[in-house]
C-alpha cells in the first residue's frame, strides 16, 4: 500500500492505494486504525478479482451474503469512517459494483479482493461522529 496525507485547513485528506491481492475493508479498517482517523468520508474506485456483499435483512437482523466469484470493477464505494464503542475506526460503506455482462451489483461489502487496484480517498472531517450499537436493529450506526 502507498499513502500521503494532503494537508490542507484542519482537515486532513489521505489518499492510497491498494495493490492487487489486499483485503480492501481490512486495509481501509488497518489505515484508519493506524492514522487515528475516527471521524471522515470514505471514496474508492478500482477493481476486485471476488466480492462478497451484504443485503441487510432487517426482519432477521442479519445481513444476507451475496458473493460474485469473478471480475468486478468497483464503480462507487462510498461511506464514513466513525469511532466505535471500542475506540477504533469502524466503517459503513456502501458499493457499487459493475459485472462482467454489464449488470450492477449494490449493497453494503462485506469483502473484496482487490485486482488490480483499488484508489481510496479519506477526508477526515472536524467533528469525530460516534457509532454506537443499537440492540434493536444489531448494527452500529452513527449517533448525532
Amino acid at each position: 500500500m502507498k499513502s500521503k496525507a494532503i494537508n490542507g485547513g484542519v482537515e486532513r485528506v489521505f489518499v492510497f492505494i491498494l495493490d492487487q491481492g489486499e483485503e480492501a475493508f481490512e486495509s481501509i479498517t488497518e489505515f484508519a486504525n493506524r492514522e487515528n482517523i475516527t471521524g471522515a468520508s470514505v471514496s474508492a474506485i478500482g477493481a476486485f478479482s471476488q466480492a462478497k456483499v451484504g443485503w441487510f435483512e432487517f426482519a432477521a437482523k442479519t445481513f444476507k451474503p451475496i458473493e460474485d466469484n469473478e471480475q468486478c470493477e468497483v464503480l462507487s464505494l462510498l461511506g464514513d469512517v466513525a469511532q466505535g464503542d471500542d475506540s477504533k475506526a469502524g466503517l459503513h460503506l456502501q458499493s457499487v459494483l459493475g459485472l462482467q455482462d454489464g449488470t450492477l451489483r449494490g449493497a453494503d461489502p462485506l469483502s473484496g479482493s482487490v485486482q488490480p487496484t483499488l484508489e481510496v480517498t479519506i477526508t477526515e472531517t472536524v467533528v469525530h461522529p460516534r457509532r454506537k450499537k443499537r440492540p434493536d436493529l444489531v448494527i452500529a450506526l452513527i449517533s448525532i
